[in-house]
């Protein structure tokens, strides 16, 4: 099968260039010919390889396959334009050679925005053909948009917009859409709210997110609000009551109990206020956490409560108020002495210390967490018992909770609140029944956790475990568990030296100790990289400190509009790309990445590595801009799980550069200086010794800027990444 697909792939890329050779192309409809042909060549060199080969991803028969789509079948397509006898015309014959330009076109479009796997290349192409032969005898797309997926459907639908059966394909596609992101509906909703569907899909978006009827509710003329209030539901009813009442969305996390009559609004108003004024963010914390308590037990019963996820829901407010009144607080004072930095910890107990800590994970600085740690033991009295702290939690969190302890390494220390075997069954709980989660997300944990465990007698009963819940899945024949822990145990017997065991080899990953230098080439020979910065105060600092890593003895620097070129002198060929940090609230920093990677994009300079520098908040939009031909990624900051999943799926072989804390300017600057000082001579990147010199550099540093260093992970000691990696890498998502 590879050799017929790959026989296929050089197939398909001759005939992109040649294709006319057997079809009498007119002259006057050549030059749509050759546009359609310049769109898969842009496919072509969007990995940074222009090679007949459309590489989007590790798997190399999915990348055969997609190639085959766009060159292959593209062209048997462009080729019948020009025999069918269903086109009689010149401008018909254009008018479907502009089809496929646009096919193509939409499709680079919707891989780099990450609207559309491109793996699914072959499935749209299926949908297209069919639609695209259909329509030249004037029948209906609705058939072959009922079947396809959403993602593909909506791109062939917009080619065929005059299709009589558009009409119709975009109520299909609408409730597609309505399925895969439910917390979308009402902000999508307005040219169907006519349709019968319509009062069915609020109350979708109601049991995903009640707070986004809100501001809907509130806007009685609009489509959504008449929608809305036309509603029979009593609990869309009582969301419409809610949105009129002052600083609604402080009553939303509280919804199950107003609705059930548990809480009223006056109760909670005592502490929500009226105005930033008669707040009393300390109650209102309090509240949050009781409720989250209560909601939490009813989910472990099977009664999840409507108001507990989504947007302004108990766990995203729960989050936010932690951050907003605690995490900021103490580490924007860091710097200050304790009592007067960790002041605002004062009134917490223990379990609204557990959750501020939790929920602060992508925030908290290390130091901020230590103190939260230890004032969190000694408000559970004078022989804290952590197993009851959890029983008193219903154990919510309590894995993201041990993940946090071992990489700030007090697992050790909250273990022994416990009583022995207790804390064995709390570990064994913490590795128990991963493959019977939604995600990926508490493997993760388990294998980051191992990382940073340096006790040899937990590190060998984590072990214990992982092979116990081995052999259960395997005598089972649960195929997903036998991948997660058998994933997880080789990971976790890799990181001993002594074991000797060769990673890449053991579960199909590209190298993670080195990177060649070849490997960051492009078609010729120079290695791309491009850096994000963001315009807050921060930001303009970070920008202006990374100005003085390039000495005009090696590198230029050409000052553009909206970004920088820096470009090596000597050595090896690196160019850099930076936009500027233009002001952040304005959006103007948005707008110069934006102009920056349209240029980038039209001058062929495809990037192999990226840097991010900018808080945790900004991470996300660095994330959307990347693409499988990131082979490094270094960021400024973390963020967790959910972004590290996201990475990767967008870049699949990347080496990652992470921190568990806010990312600081004078540890990220000797880091990034050094790898691009190892491209520009021509070396190859080694991991151990890169991090091992870094190391013996900040032994010789402030107390503060070593132990930030120390909260950085190198690629290849980041074992959650390294897992998702091979868990991922025949395309398997997790979830």
């Amino acid at each position: 099968m590879k050799i017929i697909l790959f026989l296929l792939g050089i197939f398909s890329f001759s005939i992109s260039l040649f294709a006319g050779d057997t079809t009498n192309i007119p002259l006057a409809r050549q030059v749509f010919h050759d546009r359609i042909v310049k769109e898969q060549l842009r496919a072509d060199r969007a990995d940074g390889h222009q090679d007949g080969l459309i590489k989007v991803g590790p798997n190399s028969d999915i990348n055969l396959l997609v190639t085959d789509a766009i060159f292959r079948r593209v062209n048997v397509l462009r080729n019948n334009v020009e025999d069918n006898p269903n086109l009689t015309t010149n401008n018909d014959k254009v008018r479907y050679l502009r089809f496929l330009e646009f096919l193509i076109r939409d499709f680079i479009s919707a891989w780099k925005n990450h609207t559309l796997q491109p793996s699914m290349a072959p499935s749209l192409l299926d949908c297209f053909t069919s639609v695209f032969y259909d329509n030249m005898e004037g029948k209906s797309m609705l058939p072959y948009i009922e079947q396809a997926p959403y993602e593909v459907g909506k791109i062939v639908a917009n080619l065929f917009q005059d299709n009589e059966g558009y009409k119709e394909s975009r109520l299909v596609l609408f409730k597609k859409f309505a399925t895969l992101y439910p917390g979308e509906i009402l902000s999508n909703i307005g040219p169907y709210t006519e349709e019968p569907f319509a009062d069915s899909l609020v109350i979708v978006a109601f049991n995903n997110s009640p707070s986004q009827l809100y501001s809907y509710s509130q806007s009685t003329q609009t489509k959504q609000g008449k929608l809305i209030a036309r509603s029979r539901d009593s609990r869309i009813q009582t969301v419409v009551k809610l949105s009129r009442q002052p600083r609604a969305l402080f009553y939303f996390p509280f919804l199950d109990d107003l609705i059930s009559g548990k809480k009223t609004i006056d109760e909670i108003s005592k502490v929500a206020g009226t105005d930033d004024n008669t707040y009393d963010s300390i109650g209102y914390f309090r509240l949050l956490v009781k409720t989250e308590i209560d909601y939490y037990g009813r989910l472990i019963r099977k009664d999840t409560p409507i108001a507990m996820f989504g947007a302004n829901g108990l766990v995203d407010m729960l989050q936010r108020k932690a951050i907003q009144h605690f995490v900021t607080p103490i580490n924007d004072l860091h710097e200050m002495p304790n009592p007067i930095r960790f002041q605002a910890l004062n009134p917490l107990n223990a379990q609204e210390l557990y959750y501020m800590m939790v929920l602060g994970e992508n925030d908290i600085y290390t130091s901020s967490y230590k103190y939260s740690f230890d004032r969190m033991l000694q408000m559970m009295g004078p022989n804290p018992h952590g197993d009851s702290l959890l029983v008193s939690l219903n154990f919510d969190k309590f894995k993201k909770f041990i993940k946090m302890a071992a990489g700030y390494n007090r697992l050790d220390v909250f273990l022994k609140t416990m009583a022995p075997q207790n804390s064995e069954k709390l570990m064994q709980a913490f590795v128990l029944n991963l493959e019977k989660t939604g995600s990926l997300e508490d493997a993760v944990d388990v294998a980051d956790s191992y990382g940073s465990i340096t006790d040899p007698v937990l590190q060998k009963s984590m072990l214990a475990n992982v092979e116990w819940n081995l052999a259960r899945c395997t005598k089972q024949n649960d195929e997903r568990g036998m991948k997660i822990y058998g994933l997880l145990k080789t990971i976790i017997l890799s990181a001993n030296p002594a074991n000797n065991i060769d990673l890449s080899k053991e579960i199909g990953i590209p190298p993670i100790y080195t990177v060649d230098n070849k490997y960051l080439e492009d078609d010729s020979g120079r290695i791309i990289e491009q850096v994000f910065f963001y315009g807050d105060k921060d930001g303009i600092m970070s920008y202006n400190s990374y100005l003085t890593s390039f000495p005009a003895s090696d590198w230029s620097i050409t000052d553009k509009k909206l970004w920088i070129e820096i470009k090596s002198r000597k050595g090896k060929q690196v160019w850099i790309y930076a936009n500027k940090p233009l002001d952040n609230e304005e959006g103007k920093d948005a707008e110069a990445q934006n102009q920056l990677r349209t240029y980038m994009d039209n001058q062929g300079l495809v990037p192999s590595i990226i840097i991010h520098r900018g808080h945790s908040y900004h991470l996300q939009s660095t994330i959307n801009q990347l693409s499988e031909s990131n082979k490094i990624i270094m960021l400024g900051s973390c963020g967790g799980y959910q972004n590290l999943k996201s990475i990767l799926d967008y870049a699949p072989e990347a080496h990652i550069i992470s921190t568990k804390q806010t990312g600081a300017m004078n540890v990220n600057k000797p880091i990034i200086d050094a790898l691009d000082n190892t491209l520009r001579e021509g070396k190859d990147i080694d991991w151990r010794k890169m991090w091992d010199d870094l190391s013996a550099q900040f032994v010789k540093a402030p107390k503060q800027i070593r132990e930030t260093f120390e909260d950085y992970i190198p690629p290849q000691k980041n074992l959650g990444a390294l897992f998702i990696k091979a868990y991922q890498k025949d395309g398997n998502s997790g979830e």
